[in-house]
């Protein structure tokens, strides 16, 4: 999952630096630079909805798989989660 999300941040910078670029170019009339420049963003931005795309079809996978785990075994969850929420209680008040 990592590598998803590094390149969708990559996908994202570059997204933003096409945007300036187009920004930069559109200053003046339209010529070959400028359409050159509205295709690399247009490829960009399609490529960064697919990686956003397929990061959230593998988040909410996870979270159909934890609702499962959760529903078969309910009263685990419970006790796991308290005792997480313990564990960061006594963590935080430590800090305070």
């Amino acid at each position: 999952m990592r590598t998803e999300t590094d390149k969708l941040v990559k996908d994202l910078k570059t997204c933003a630096c096409d945007a300036e670029e187009l920004i930069k170019a559109t200053a003046g009339e339209l010529n070959d630079k400028t359409k050159e420049a509205r295709l690399r963003l247009k490829t960009t931005l399609n490529s960064a909805k697919e990686s956003c795309e397929a990061l959230e079809e593998r988040a909410l996978n996870g979270v159909k798989i934890a609702d499962r785990k959760i529903r078969t075994y309910p009263y685990e969850s419970i006790g796991i989660a308290l005792g997480v929420g313990l564990i960061v209680g006594l963590l935080i008040g430590r800090r305070s």
